[in-house]
């Protein structure tokens, strides 16, 4: 089978980690092009990956070049929608950073055209690849704690860095969106029927009349009668903390772990662990599994893991939590 050429979209942070995976643990992939406005963020990130590529500075030529087979989309969140739509239209499968779009429309827009069409598309919601999460699944599929009743998710970010520069309603479109997506996928065969949200500019209320919010608390209640809370915050300074909790009718699960590993000191002063303070530590492996799922969908030509109908319930919820914070009410999915 020959190796799947891939043309990367942004050289940042996340679009080096993904051009590394890319390049140097995916054998059955190739980083062929990296397309970057700023030509000197391409090319120093393939000159610190070893790798001879395209540089793209025009995100078109990259669609238009016919050796490309796929492309990874690590653009700026609101560019993501319309980089999606351009690949489908050039018949390439396109891998995307969440969240895919940013409103319902953008979405049935992708959902109609990669059906037309036949492209696959595949969303990073990389909790589905990490391991504890997918055995949580699991076991729950496989009713080993009978039914769901209470679920827990949060995302809590280590350090609040560029605050001014934060998009309005980041932390339910950008941060929040990976637990919507994981109540989802611990609660299969469930649909949200309300959302109730509130949020707040905890540790930057100076910020708060420009659109900052840093702080949120999320209820969902399912269909299943399962009800489900969600948070998130921007400074967590013990460390990056992702874990959620299913509680069921059988038993219960935890899962998700802020230590950097099994080691516990003990001394004068009591005792402590390490935490992980970056994601990319975090969830390397989840990171990496997600592009070779990706690569192996599209080689095989099965459907990817990570739909577009599940970015759509992830941002379903981050709407409604949006209009929940706006109105001061609880907001049925239905009105949305």
């Amino acid at each position: 089978m020959n190796k799947l050429n891939i043309g990367l979209i942004g050289a940042g942070r996340m679009g080096a980690f993904h051009g590394e995976t890319i390049a140097h643990r995916i054998p059955e992939a190739n980083l062929y092009a990296v397309s970057d406005p700023f030509r000197e963020a391409a090319s120093s990130l393939l000159e610190k990956l070893n790798v001879d590529a395209k540089i793209y500075t025009d995100i078109d030529d990259l669609f238009k070049d016919p050796n490309v087979d796929a492309v990874v989309n690590v653009s700026p969140a609101r560019t993501h929608a319309s980089n999606v739509l351009k690949a489908i239209e050039h018949n390439k499968a396109i891998f995307c950073e969440k969240p895919m779009a940013v409103t319902l429309e953008e979405i049935a827009e992708i959902e109609k055209l990669s059906k037309e069409k036949n492209v696959p598309v595949q969303i990073g919601f990389n909790r589905r690849f990490e391991k504890g999460f997918k055995q949580a699944h699991e076991e729950i599929v496989a009713g080993n704690i009978g039914s769901p009743q209470l679920l827990k998710s949060n995302t809590r970010d280590p350090q609040l860095n560029n605050a001014e520069k934060i998009p309005e309603w980041t932390i339910f479109i950008e941060t929040l969106i990976h637990d919507f997506d994981t109540l989802m996928y611990l609660n299969p065969n469930a649909k949200p029927v309300e959302v109730y949200a509130k949020a707040d500019a905890l540790i930057r209320p100076d910020l708060k009349e420009k659109g900052l919010l840093d702080t949120a608390v999320v209820t969902v209640t399912f269909d299943n009668g399962c009800i489900a809370v969600a948070d998130a915050n921007f400074q967590a300074v013990y460390g990056y903390d992702v874990r959620a909790e299913v509680f069921g009718s059988e038993g219960m699960i935890t899962l998700g772990d802020l230590n950097a590993s099994s080691m516990k000191k003990f001394n004068q002063h009591g005792a402590n662990n390490q935490t992980v303070r970056y994601d990319q530590d975090l969830l390397f492996d989840a990171y990496v599994e997600e592009l070779k799922s990706f690569v192996h969908s599209v080689q095989t030509k099965e459907q990817p893991i990570v739909s577009v109908n599940d970015a759509k319930w992830a941002l379903t919820l981050a709407l409604a939590s949006i209009e929940s914070v706006k109105t001061e009410k609880p907001v049925k999915i239905k009105d949305l």
